[in-house]
């Protein structure tokens, strides 16, 4: 874990956090305004050369997108992913949230084909909401669940992803905060599985309400899956989520466990 230690030294290194912000955000305007421009060419190639609809096209745009602003980061952000090839599909992806670059580390999951579920305020960001309507991304929070059910059981029935940050907000004090319902009666109601994901270093390298970046180690890891089916009746909901909760929280733990060791 000698890594863990060094990019946790760097943290405090003020000249690599300057040259990490200098670096990245003129790199992400850059990349940002290449990608809405270039998008319609790209759009018509990847249909001619995939035949794949428009959602799960943008859906691949949108992972390259996540992957190009991770791998800008790299010099100065250690990133380890683990237990991705567990991974199987179709699944319910839950994950903490920690902060606004969470998302971005999705990218580097093995597949694209994910539908985000998330709350009304991304949608308001107005350089990528057209992106995330093309993308078929799901407002949990003002949404329709009529019209939010019928986009997951067409996803899985092509056996895509949908992934939730189930506690609906960043955590400010870095601790796994109360999960709402959606994603785990989603997983009664269709019998998908759910799959936990534990995400670590985020919150050093942009911690919610900051816009400085400071260079940290992060780390990704897929727990076991978790079948819906062994949590019937009428509290298998609240059982199913409460289960959850306690394994991402046990492994959060052990993870800030084995850092503060270091």
């Amino acid at each position: 874990m000698a890594t863990i230690r060094t990019y946790r030294q760097r943290g405090n290194n003020r000249i690599e956090a300057i040259l990490l912000n200098l670096m990245f955000y003129p790199l992400m305007a850059l990349w940002i305004a290449v990608g809405v421009l270039a998008s319609p060419f790209c759009f018509a190639i990847w249909k001619v050369l995939t035949g794949w609809d428009t959602g799960r096209i943008a859906r691949h745009l949108i992972n390259i997108h996540g992957y190009g602003l991770v791998v800008m980061v790299s010099p100065f952000v250690h990133f380890q992913g683990e237990g991705f090839a567990g991974i199987k599909r179709p699944c319910i992806m839950v994950v903490n949230h920690l902060s606004f670059f969470d998302s971005y580390f999705i990218s580097t999951l093995p597949f694209h084909d994910i539908i985000f579920a998330v709350g009304a305020w991304p949608f308001k960001m107005y350089w990528y909401t057209l992106f995330m309507r093309l993308a078929r991304y799901l407002d949990v929070e003002t949404g329709d669940w009529g019209d939010i059910m019928k986009t997951c059981t067409d996803t899985f029935a092509k056996g895509g992803t949908v992934l939730f940050f189930p506690e609906g907000h960043r955590s400010r004090d870095g601790k796994l905060h109360p999960f709402y319902s959606g994603a785990f009666h989603l997983a009664q109601v269709t019998g998908v599985p759910i799959v936990p994901l534990c995400i670590t270093g985020t919150d050093i390298m942009l911690p919610p309400g900051h816009f400085s970046l400071c260079p940290a180690t992060v780390r990704l890891v897929a727990l076991d899956p978790v079948d819906p089916s062994e949590f019937p009746g009428k509290t298998g909901v609240a059982a199913l989520r409460s289960e959850v909760q306690k394994r991402m929280a046990v492994k959060l733990e052990e993870i800030r466990g084995v850092i503060n060791e270091e």
